[in-house]
C-alpha cells in the first residue's frame, strides 16, 4: 500500500499545489484522487476520509488521515528523511521552516485579492495597499533567507525544499497577477515559473476541469510570464511512432503531433496534458529525443 493524495482542481488549488509539489519534487510515490471545484462542495467530497475537510489531503499507508499542508510536510520529512524535504544545515532548516510557517498562516491579502489561476495572466492590475504591504514582507522574507543560507541556485535555502514548494503559488500569483517586485524577487518567481514540476502542475490544470468564474478577474488578459511551450497539437487517428503511453505502458489510443512527427498516449488526458507543454514531461521528451 502507497500514500493516497487528494488534491483539488490543478487550475486553482494553491493549497493542493503545495502537497503535490512534496511529492512530485521529492520522488515519494502516491496514488492521487483530483477534487471536483465545480459544485463548491470539497467537505462533502471527502465525506469517506473523516475528518478531513480540505484538500490536499493525504492517507498514509497505515490509513493515517492528514489533511494540512504543513503536517503533511513534516510527516512527510520524518518517513523520509533521505529526500531532502527540508535543508539538512541546521542554519537552513531553521530559516526553511520559519519562513514555511509565516507562509502557512500569513498574507492574506494576497491570497483574497490575488487567487491562484494557473489558466490566465492579468496585466494592469492594480494591487491594493494590504497586498502591496504583503509583497513587501515577502521580499523581506526571500531576501533574508537567501543572506542567511547564501545558496547558490535560484532557491531561497539552499536546494530546492519545502520552503520552495510552500512559495510556489506565491510565485504564481506574482505572475499572474504582474504584481511588482524588485529583480531578485522576479528572478525566484521565474524559477518556480521555469521548474518542470510546476510547468507539470500548470500542463495539468490547463487541460483539466471546467474554467471557474467565479474566479475570473476584471483585468485585461495578457500572456502567461514562464517560458513559452513547444508547439505541439492533438491530431486525429492512431498512428504514432510509439507503441506504448509513455507514461503507462498501455497501449496508444489517441495521438499528438510535434514537429511533424505523431507520438501516442493511452487516453486523452495524458495526450493532452502533454500538448498543454511537451518539454515538461521527461518520459515524452525521451521519445522525441531518444
Amino acid at each position: 500500500m502507497t500514500y493516497h493524495l487528494l488534491v483539488g482542481d490543478y487550475a486553482y488549488s494553491s493549497w493542493s499545489l503545495r502537497g503535490w509539489l512534496l511529492f512530485e519534487r521529492f520522488g515519494i510515490a502516491r496514488k492521487q484522487t483530483m477534487l471536483d471545484f465545480s459544485g463548491r462542495d470539497v467537505a462533502g467530497q471527502l465525506t469517506d476520509y473523516a475528518p478531513a475537510r480540505t484538500v490536499p489531503t493525504v492517507i498514509t499507508p497505515e490509513g493515517a488521515v492528514v489533511s494540512d499542508s504543513l503536517a503533511i510536510a513534516e510527516e512527510l520529512a520524518s518517513r523520509h528523511p533521505e529526500a531532502g524535504i527540508w535543508p539538512g544545515d541546521p542554519l537552513a532548516r531553521a530559516t526553511a521552516r520559519s519562513l514555511t510557517a509565516e507562509m502557512h498562516s500569513g498574507f492574506g491579502a494576497l491570497r483574497s485579492e490575488c487567487p491562484m489561476g494557473v489558466r490566465t495572466a492579468y496585466v494592469n492590475t492594480l494591487p491594493s495597499d494590504p497586498v502591496l504591504a504583503d509583497l513587501a514582507r515577502i521580499e523581506e522574507l526571500w531576501a533574508h533567507a537567501r543572506k542567511m543560507c547564501g545558496g547558490e541556485g535560484p532557491w531561497l535555502c539552499g536546494a530546492y525544499s519545502a520552503v520552495d514548494a510552500f512559495y510556489a503559488p506565491v510565485a504564481a500569483r506574482i505572475a499572474g497577477f504582474s504584481l511588482p517586485v524588485e529583480a531578485e524577487a522576479a528572478a525566484y518567481v521565474a524559477a518556480h515559473l521555469a521548474d518542470p514540476a510546476f510547468r507539470r502542475w500548470r500542463a495539468m490544470g490547463l487541460v483539466s476541469g471546467a474554467t471557474l468564474p467565479w474566479y475570473a478577474q476584471d483585468y485585461e488578459v495578457g500572456d502567461w510570464p514562464g517560458p513559452k511551450p513547444l508547439a505541439a497539437k492533438a491530431v486525429e487517428g492512431g498512428d504514432a511512432e510509439n507503441d506504448a503511453c509513455p507514461y503507462s505502458g498501455k497501449p496508444v489510443r489517441d495521438v499528438l503531433e510535434l514537429d511533424g512527427r505523431r507520438f501516442g498516449f493511452c487516453n486523452p488526458f495524458c495526450r493532452d496534458k502533454t500538448v498543454a507543454d511537451p518539454e515538461a514531461w521527461p518520459a515524452f521528451m525521451a521519445l522525441v529525443t531518444g
